[in-house]
């Protein structure tokens, strides 16, 4: 990787995981980091070359400015350009979801495919501070890694990864100003032009205690041509760590061109 993107081992915001072939970008939720995806690119690596991009405002792209969710995208359209293999498959969990959607809207010659975990595109009837009481609540900041984990419980080794060690104690990497700056555009925006700009394959993974809301994961899919909609009951926001499993049966079966139902997959079916 040249350009804009230093080699991994660097301070980059990307990470390779490995792999060669296809490009397979990995796109965090807000908050996150790529280097949330590690379990999941173990297994993504025999489809192709594992990439992830720390979004603006998080991990080593912290001091770059959030912007709109257009911005976000042009920045995975970079990485993709960059790489010089596409057209990629796009991974992205809640706001990585939707950059990965937007991406595939406007740059459609560099998307093959896009996984959506646990999003939403019309977010407008939630309010900035629902997101922001809920940091407030933290008890920010931790003594240590052990509190991370323990303060969030089935979700604390992803919380590890997002957090960072200061002089009195464990902070988030990514600026609350800056995340509540991404969650406002949310409340406030209708992202269903650019899902219905769309014509690549889309697998919508929804948790079942999904805090969404209701009924929009299903109509995402539903107006993709071809679009898929998977509910995984019992499984909070972050499927992919709650119920790595059933998450992972989903993608694969989805990036081998096998259906609901279906045992096999025509060679033409196939994604990778």
């Amino acid at each position: 990787m040249n350009g804009p993107y230093p080699a991994p081992g660097t301070e980059s915001r990307v990470v390779d995981f490995g792999g060669h072939g296809t490009p397979i970008v990995l796109l965090h939720a807000l908050m996150g980091r790529a280097r949330t995806w590690r379990s999941v690119a173990r297994w993504l690596r025999p489809y192709g070359q594992v990439v992830g991009l720390d979004a603006r405002g998080h991990g080593h792209a912290r001091n770059l400015p959030v912007g709109r969710t257009e911005d976000f995208a042009a920045d995975v359209a970079e990485l993709v350009t960059e790489l010089g293999e596409g057209p990629a498959v796009l991974v992205g969990h809640s706001m990585g979801g939707l950059h990965a959607l937007v991406t595939a809207a406007t740059r459609p010659e560099l998307v093959r495919a896009v996984v959506v975990e646990d999003m939403a595109p019309d977010l407008r009837e939630l309010s900035v501070e629902t997101w922001r009481g809920h940091f407030d609540s933290w008890p920010v900041p931790f003594a240590s890694p052990e509190q991370v984990r323990e303060f969030f419980g089935r979700a604390g080794d992803y919380f590890v990864e997002c957090v960072e060690r200061r002089d009195d104690g464990y902070h988030l990497i990514a600026d609350p100003d800056d995340l509540y700056a991404v969650a406002e555009e949310w409340t406030r925006r209708d992202f269903r032009p650019y899902v219905d700009a769309v014509r690549c394959p889309v697998l919508v993974i929804e948790a079942g205690d999904s805090a969404m809301p209701p009924g929009q994961q299903a109509e995402l899919a539903a107006r993709v041509p071809g679009g898929r909609h998977v509910v995984v009951p019992g499984a909070a926001h972050m499927v992919h760590d709650d119920a790595p499993d059933e998450y992972r049966g989903a993608v694969e079966a989805f990036l081998s061109g096998r259906g609901s139902g279906e045992v096999g997959a025509r060679q033409s079916d196939r994604l990778l």
